[in-house]
């Protein structure tokens, strides 16, 4: 409703990493999301989400390492969508809990059957906000959303890694980090358009068309009279500036990003650069045509020198640098220190977070801790309750394996 206090709740069928992480942006502001992970399968011993047994076991048997930091902050249920009463839960829960947002990242085949499509949802609450994220959206229904598998299939392995080595992922699992920022802008827009009366809507995020969109420094140039070969792979180069690149140092690597003549002109004035001051070098086309040479004469004169020694350098004539930083020491730079989120284990025990993309006004109040993520269906009992199931109701619903 307009001009509505309540905190707005979530309720997301969802695993992977993709809605994951796209539900704890909407965490970080404040809200409440409840995910829903299927009862457990006969004979099989790990139950839910399958990130849940990812990574090294850290909180019981149930919470190994990669599950802990998208899911910190929320609430689980564990429910059987395959059963006619699990659905009817489901629309319960919907109505009841006044759900302002389902979202789901199960493929789209099984929407209907596990009846979390629109149109069953819809019926519950008329301006719910509904949102699928799948490999290719549900035009696409049957095809599974893997990120390495869409970052080959949409030229992302083509850009990434040395030029003359075999195609290669990104490190981070960019698409699916991707998805889930879409679905977190798409849902504050669809929230801000149900405010001013427009009541609610589907979203459908394709993972695929939310990479390709990301590529406009790619598609246009090829038909802009850039040969495919321009724009693939290069390692740390940049295609079009020169030099940019990571080079050694007497103690690591330091990257180092001239994307002007100007710049150029003050790196080589540098007393440590000056030999490099040729009038062949002095545009960036000519740097260009003798790439090759340049490279390895930059590499030669930092690898001589501490990389400290060479950002002070770098640093005084203004050129964009930067160390190679050990992933192990990222946690401790200083803006991160100064903006990340902790959690706590059952035990005690603190995890440090990444920060929130942008700060909010819930780290603020809350003191930047988040409760740890939840064990399969921990609160499934009192989120029935809460939606008005009574005691016995719930009791029966475990029994016949409808909740768990």
């Amino acid at each position: 409703m307009p001009g509505s206090t309540k905190q707005p709740v979530v309720i997301s069928l969802e695993q992977a990493l993709s809605l994951p992480y796209g539900t704890l942006r909407l965490v970080h502001l404040g809200w409440r999301v409840i995910r829903i992970e299927p009862t457990p399968l006969p004979g099989r011993k790990s139950r839910g989400d399958p990130n849940r047994y990812i990574g090294r076991p850290f909180a019981g048997e149930d919470r190994h390492s990669y599950f802990v930091a998208p899911n910190a902050g929320k609430e689980a249920l564990a429910l059987n969508l395959k059963t006619p009463a699990g659905r009817e839960v489901l629309q319960r829960l919907v109505g009841r809990l006044q759900a302002d947002v389902f979202c789901t990242n199960t493929m789209p085949a099984h929407h209907a059957e596990l009846g979390v499509d629109y149109a069953t949802l819809k019926a519950a609450r008329a301006d719910l906000i509904w949102c699928s994220i799948s490999a290719m959206g549900l035009k696409y229904p049957d095809v599974p959303g893997y990120d390495p598998a869409l970052q080959a299939l949409c030229g992302y392995m083509d850009l990434t890694g040395e030029r003359t080595a075999p195609p290669t992922q990104c490190g981070p699992p960019l698409i699916d980090l991707k998805a889930g920022d879409e679905f977190f802008a798409q849902v504050m827009h669809a929230m801000l358009e149900r405010e001013r009366g427009h009541g609610g809507r589907q979203i459908d995020i394709s993972m695929a068309r939310a990479a390709v969109s990301w590529l406009h420094t790619f598609l246009p140039m090829l038909d802009m009279g850039s040969p495919p070969d321009e724009v693939r792979r290069n390692g740390n180069r940049h295609r079009q500036f020169i030099p940019v690149n990571a080079y050694p140092t007497a103690d690591g690597f330091i990257y180092v990003a001239i994307g002007s003549d100007a710049q150029w002109a003050r790196f080589v004035a540098c007393p440590m650069f000056a030999a490099l001051a040729e009038a062949r070098f002095s545009t960036n086309e000519g740097r260009r045509a003798d790439q090759e040479e340049l490279h390895r004469r930059i590499a030669a004169l930092t690898g001589a020198h501490p990389g400290a020694e060479i950002a002070a350098v770098l640093a005084e004539a203004a050129i964009p640098h930067s160390p190679i930083t050990p992933i192990e020491q990222v946690a401790d730079l200083p803006f991160v220190q100064e903006t990340r989120l902790v959690t706590r284990t059952p035990d005690g025990r603190q995890v440090r977070l990444p920060p929130a993309a942008v700060e909010t006004d819930w780290r603020a109040r809350h003191g930047g801790e988040l409760p740890f993520s939840p064990a399969y269906g921990e609160h499934t009992s009192c989120v029935l309750a809460e939606a008005g199931f009574a005691e016995r109701e719930i009791a029966a619903l475990r029994r016949d394996g409808v909740v768990a």
